[in-house]
């Protein structure tokens, strides 16, 4: 396996696993998450999506896996294509793997010189360098502000749109040589890894895409069964705290005549976090915050 599992103990603890239950993997990556499932199922089966076709390289051989190379947005309709639904608990593993980000080619990591990529998905159209390169100054502005939550967005797409008049960044390096000026000094690598997650977060529509999920979420989980979500950052958190408090991505509540909340999930526990050994142990999980949900 080329990823180490982000709180693999209570991911299983969340999920409930039931030995001849169905359980689906949206993340499958490096398969360690659903190595761990498989062990823990008897006669139950597991259903693992990735969009990336390296993730191929890890599957076990096992008969009671699943494995469905196609971005989970598209989850419900592949489960039902497969019979699968109802399903008794799902797991995501939100943004990128070990894998990905060791890739220098992959273009996701700020620590090497790669092309400026950020696909998940290969056959994807859309690029970092289509972002940077294409996109004009309001498209960029949203991009930085929105997804990057840089205060400064505005100053970076306008330099982007200066300097590329005379030579467009093709790689990681030629990007960062372009905004180096703007990094808040002492602070540079938290500048270029919220500019990289905005590139990253629009060239993979990932915000979209988790919206499309947790909706589906509730209509494939069968009543008791357990959502599972890690993230990494406070947009996708925000997105999935809201979801199962309200049922909705603004967290406003909407209840019946008797004051109950209308909403397919209730919580299960706290958010949970890395203790200090795992973070020590895997400086990756550091930002993961986990959260656990029951369908209604």
């Amino acid at each position: 396996m080329y990823h180490r599992p982000v709180l693999l103990q209570p991911c299983m603890d969340g999920l409930n696993l039931q030995p001849g239950g169905t359980y689906v993997d949206v993340t499958f990556g490096g398969g360690g998450h659903s190595s761990r499932m498989l062990e823990l199922l008897e006669g139950g089966k597991l259903v693992a999506f990735d969009q990336d076709p390296d993730a191929r390289n890890n599957l076990p051989q096992d008969d009671r896996l699943l494995f469905i190379h196609q971005n989970f947005r598209y989850m419900k309709n592949f489960l039902k294509l497969h019979g699968n639904i109802p399903v008794d608990g799902i797991l995501a593993d939100l943004g990128i793997s070990s894998w990905q980000i060791d890739q220098p080619e992959r273009g996701f990591s700020t620590r090497f010189q790669g092309p400026l990529d950020m696909r998940m998905d290969k056959q994807s159209a859309l690029s970092a360098k289509e972002v940077v390169n294409e996109y004009d100054e309001e498209e960029l502005v949203r991009v930085f502000k929105f997804y990057g939550e840089l205060r400064n967005a505005r100053k970076i797409a306008r330099e982007l749109v200066f300097k590329r008049k005379n030579e467009l960044p093709e790689t990681t390096e030629e990007l960062k040589g372009v905004l180096q000026k703007l990094a808040p000094r002492g602070k540079e690598n938290k500048f270029f890894a919220q500019v990289f997650q905005a590139l990253r977060i629009e060239v993979n529509h990932e915000l979209d895409v988790l919206k499309e999920f947790l909706k589906q979420s509730a209509e494939v989980l069968r009543p008791g069964g357990r959502l599972v979500v890690i993230s990494y950052h406070s947009l996708e958190d925000r997105l999935v705290k809201n979801f199962i408090k309200a049922g909705n991505f603004n967290g406003e509540q909407e209840k019946d005549f008797f004051g109950n909340v209308i909403a397919p999930f209730k919580a299960v526990g706290k958010l949970i976090v890395p203790d200090e050994q795992e973070q020590e142990e895997n400086p990756r999980s550091r930002s993961a915050k986990l959260r656990i949900a029951e369908k209604i």
